[in-house]
């Protein structure tokens, strides 16, 4: 079992794992056809040719610089995020597998999601991202309304949502459709049907975002109006049922999957396990067996590729002190429904369970959690009121 030592002269607290946390990859790729209004995500608007080529080249590179880090360490999930990485070709991410499989022990099942939006789909790409080994997608419709996609800024329409979906199902049986509520206009009736159809489609996992109001965003300078808290919480209060009508569990705040269709990438995330991220503005984190930190990448495009095939592609990282690690833990785990156990905590965090018990007792005398001599999880009030939860562990 890991435990935290003290060692004289260290000036208190040490972290010691006594086994390193399951390691999944994320790899960024940041071009969009246009950047969406509501998004605060690393995303740039492609004005010119894609630098495919030279952006792989720079991958790869920071992947080779990254290895000391997480040498001999299997990678179970990969996941290609954005922006669109759906732009590139199947010959550019085929040509960073390869790499990736050579660099690192990739398992041979594991789940490698590829995100992807309406309006770059076609049969041919999209069935040579199947044969490469890419075996997930995850495809950003937010809505089947035309209506609801113009005003939240979206490049497809209803008709591209569906051929999405139906691309999607041809060559993939594992695949994920995003979701957004509470757009402007938007009422209870049309949040539903948008998820009625994604339930008649078929898709194994479907997600359901509430959309919010970033900084730094142009929503956020021109903000819409959106349905009050009020209709927003009775839309969420009716996808759940409807979903689970369907036969999804809400495994996750906003994640419903079908039984074992489950985010294995992102549950890794919820889990508090590592994570190596590559690619521009890419955030990872990392375990050693006296350290876990965070890093993250240099955030623009073309200074991100500089610097990657020079050796230098992080621009920050720092240790996750002991203080930390609690609400980090807690942050994640307390997303899931059904909490985690005891166990991982010391796990994952070095940490003795005593160094929580005080916040846990909190937490339960809120009636914001609850917990047995196994497994800690929250009430349904407590994944109502998430943030009050995770409050109680922020010191």
């Amino acid at each position: 079992m890991s435990v935290l030592t003290v060692e004289p002269g260290l000036g208190g607290q040490r972290i010691r794992l006594a086994q390193l946390p399951p390691l999944s990859l994320y790899v960024h790729i940041p071009w969009c056809i246009r950047k969406c209004p509501y998004c605060d995500f690393n995303s740039h608007e492609l004005k010119s040719d894609l630098a495919e080529d030279r952006y792989i080249d720079a991958l790869i590179a920071d992947l080779e610089a990254s290895l000391p880090h997480v040498w001999g360490r299997k990678v179970h999930t990969v996941f290609f995020g954005g922006g669109t990485p759906s732009l590139f070709s199947p010959e550019a991410l085929d040509r960073f597998l390869s790499s990736a499989r050579a660099l690192l022990p990739i398992e041979a099942d594991a789940e490698i999601t590829l995100e992807a939006n309406p309006g770059t789909f076609e049969t041919a790409k999209f069935a040579a991202f199947r044969a490469l080994g890419i075996n997930r997608l995850s495809v950003g419709i937010q809505s089947f309304d035309p209506q609801r996609l113009q005003a939240i800024g979206r490049v497809h329409d209803d008709r591209e949502a569906h051929r999405a979906v139906d691309i999607a199902r041809e060559h993939f049986d594992n695949f994920n459709l995003d979701l957004m509520y509470a757009l402007p206009g938007q009422g209870i009736d049309g949040a539903l049907a948008d998820v009625d159809t994604a339930i008649a489609a078929g898709a194994p996992h479907i997600s359901a975002y509430h959309l919010t109001i970033e900084p730094n965003t142009y929503f956020h300078r021109h903000t819409p109006v959106v349905p009050d808290d009020d209709v927003a919480a009775a839309m969420q209060s009716g996808i759940e049922m409807r979903l689970a009508d369907a036969g999804y569990a809400n495994y996750e705040t906003s994640a419903f999957a079908q039984p074992s269709r489950q985010a294995q990438h992102n549950v890794n995330y919820w889990q508090f396990g590592d994570y190596l991220g590559i690619g521009a503005g890419a955030h990872g984190k990392l375990s050693l067996r006296d350290r876990i930190f965070r890093q993250m990448r240099h955030k623009h495009p073309r200074e991100y590729m500089e610097r990657a095939l020079a050796g230098n592609a992080v621009q920050t990282e720092a240790d996750v002190t002991p203080a930390e690690l609690p609400f980090e833990f807690m942050m994640n785990a307390l997303r899931l429904r059904e909490g985690f156990e005891l166990t991982t905590f010391t796990e994952r965090t070095g940490l003795p369970l005593n160094a929580v018990v005080r916040e846990l007792e909190e937490a339960e005398r809120r009636g914001l959690l609850e917990r047995d001599h196994r497994r800690a999880r929250p009430t349904e009030r407590g994944r109502r009121f998430l943030n009050d939860l995770l409050q109680v562990f922020l010191r």
